[in-house]
C-alpha cells in the first residue's frame, strides 16, 4: 500500500481488532497513533537524506517484533537446557519498503541512523562479515542479509522507521527484537514469507553469533519470533522443541512486572561468561560438552574433586543448571494444567504452586547461580535489594501469595515480580521510592511475535 492508503486503513474498524492484540483494549489507540507517526516520517520529505529513501510513495509495509520476559530457567539454554519464555507488548514497531538499490536504511527513535550497504565493487554483493562492523547494527543486518541470500533469496534493499518501546538493558531482549525484525522484514519482502518462526530465531542467532561476535544462545530470538508463552528444550541445539502454552495472569488477579534497578552494565562480560565457562568446566571433567549430558548423581558424587579443580561456585553453578532446568519443565506442566484447570479452587491452587516454583528459581539464582550482583562491585546490589524489598511487601502488605526472582542475565538490571493486582500501586510507589521514578514496568504476554501486520 501507499502511505496515504495505509493511514487510512489506520482509520477503519479492524485496526482496532489489530492493535487490541498487540498492546491491549488500554494500549490499543496509543500504539496505532505510533504506527500513524511512523508512517508519516517515511512520507515527510524532511524526514530522511536526500536520496535515500525514493521510494516513499511505493509499497509501505507495517511490522511488529515483541520483545521477551523470560519465566524460568535463569541461564539453562547455553549448556542445552530448558526455558520458559513469553513474547510481550514492548515492541519494535516498524514500517518497511523496499528498495531498488542495495542499500538498508534503518532508523529508530532515539538512535543514530544505520545506513549498510550490501553492494561491492561492479555493483556484486558482498556479504562477507567486515571485522570494523563487529559489535554494530551493521553487522547485524548484514549477517541477517547473508543468511537470506545463502538459502536463495534475492535480498535487495530497504527502508525501515522504526520505534522501540523495549527498555535496552532490562532482560527485555531488544537487540533479539530487533533481529527478529530484520528477518521477519526479509522473509516478507524478498524470500515469500517462507521461514518459520524457530528459522527467523536461527536466523538472527547466526548473524549475532558470526557477524555481531557474540556468542548468545537462542532463548531470546526465539521468544521474540513466536509469541505467547513457549517452553522450549535445547537438549538439541540445532533443532530445539517449541511447545506455546497459555497463561492468562490477569484471570489470576496478577500482574506480571520488572523492576529496574538501573545498575550499569558495564563491565559485566567477564561475569556472563564465568557462568558458561564455570558450567562448561564441570561438564568437560565428565567428558561432556554441556551440563545437559551430565548425570546430576555423578557430579554430586564427585563433589570434592570438582571444587578442588574448579572451586565451589562451579560446583554450585552446576547444581543450579541441574535444580532450574527440572524446574523450568514443572512450570511448563503447571501452566498447562492451569490452562485446562475448571475449578476456582484448583485454578487457586495450581496459581500458588506455579508462583512457589517462581520463588524456587529466584532463590537458586541468589544461592546457587549467585548472578545478583557482581563480585567485582559489592556496594551495588540493585537486584538483591529490589528482591529483598519485594519479598517483605509480599509477605506484609498481601493476603495472596506472590512471587519473585531475577530477571534474565543478572549482576545488574532487572527483577521480575508477580504482584496481586489489588497490591500493584502500593508496590509501584514502594520500588519508585528506592529505585526512583517510572521503575516498575507492567508486562503484557501476547500472541504475536515478529509478523507483518494486515489491517
Amino acid at each position: 500500500m501507499t502511505g496515504k492508503e495505509l493511514l487510512q486503513e489506520l482509520g477503519g474498524p479492524s485496526s482496532k481488532i489489530v492493535f487490541e492484540k498487540l498492546y491491549g483494549t488500554g494500549g490499543a489507540e496509543d500504539g496505532k497513533k505510533r504506527y500513524h507517526r511512523l508512517i508519516e516520517g517515511l512520507l515527510s520529505e524532511d524526514a530522511f537524506p536526500v536520496g535515500t529513501f525514493p521510494e516513499t510513495t511505493g509499497d509501505l509495509r507495517l511490522f511488529t517484533a515483541a520483545g521477551r520476559t523470560e519465566l524460568g530457567g535463569n541461564h539453562t539454554d547455553h549448556n542445552r537446557g530448558r526455558v520458559v519464555a513469553a513474547s510481550i507488548q514492548l515492541d519494535q514497531a516498524a514500517v518497511a519498503a523496499p528498495r531498488s538499490d542495495g542499500r538498508i536504511f534503518f532508523r529508530s527513535s532515539g538512535y543514530p541512523d544505520v545506513v549498510v550497504d550490501l553492494t561491492g565493487p561492479g555493483g556484486v554483493q558482498d556479504l562477507r562479515p567486515r571485522e570494523n562492523e563487529r559489535g554494530t547494527t551493521e553487522a547485524l543486518i548484514r549477517g541477517i542479509a547473508a543468511e537470506f541470500f545463502a538459502q536463495g533469496a534475492a535480498v535487495k534493499g530497504f527502508t525501515i522507521n522504526a520505534d522501540s518501546t523495549v527498555l535496552p538493558g532490562s532482560g527485555l531482549s531488544s537487540s533479539a527484537a530487533v533481529e527478529v525484525l530484520f528477518g521477519r522484514v526479509i522473509d516478507n519482502l524478498y524470500n515469500r514469507n517462507r521461514c518459520s518462526a524457530l528459522e527467523i530465531a536461527q536466523i538472527g542467532q547466526r548473524a549475532e553469533n558470526i557477524y555481531f561476535g557474540k556468542p548468545c544462545g537462542l532463548m531470546d530470538q526465539t521468544a521474540c519470533a513466536y509469541g505467547g508463552a513457549v517452553a522450549i528444550d535445547f537438549a538439541d541445539p540445532l533443532n530445539p522443541m517449541v511447545k506455546q502454552v497459555d497463561v492468562d495472569l490477569d484471570s489470576a488477579g496478577y500482574v506480571l512486572c520488572v523492576v529496574n534497578t538501573r545498575g550499569s552494565h558495564a563491565d559485566l562480560t567477564a561475569d556472563y561468561a564465568a557462568i558458561t565457562g564455570e558450567m562448561g568446566a564441570v561438564a568437560s571433567y565428565f567428558g561432556k560438552g554441556a551440563l545437559r549430558e551430565c548425570d546430576e548423581e555423578a557430579v554430586e558424587a564427585r563433589a570434592a574433586d570438582i571444587r578442588a579443580q574448579f572451586g565451589d561456585r562451579a560446583l554450585l553453578r552446576a547444581l543450579h543448571f541441574f535444580d532450574e532446568n527440572q524446574r523450568a519443565l514443572d512450570m511448563h506442566s503447571t501452566l498447562e494444567k492451569l490452562k485446562s484447570a475448571q475449578s476456582p479452587a484448583s485454578k487457586q491452587a495450581l496459581m500458588a504452586a506455579y508462583l512457589k516454583l517462581v520463588n524456587e528459581s529466584g532463590d537458586s539464582s541468589w544461592e546457587f547461580l549467585q548472578n545478583v550482583y557482581s563480585p567485582k562491585n559489592v556496594k551495588e546490589q540493585g537486584i538483591a535489594v529490589a528482591l529483598a524489598f519485594t519479598r517483605d511487601f509480599l509477605k506484609a502488605e498481601t493476603s495472596v501469595p506472590g512471587a519473585c526472582r531475577v530477571h534474565g542475565g543478572g549482576f545488574a538490571g532487572t527483577i521480575q515480580a508477580y504482584i496481586p493486582v489489588t497490591a500493584m500501586e502500593s508496590y509501584r510507589k514502594l520500588m519508585d521510592g528506592i529505585f526512583g521514578p517510572h521503575s516498575v514496568t507492567a508486562l503484557r504476554i501476547r500472541n504475536v511475535g515478529a509478523e507483518e501486520l494486515i489491517l
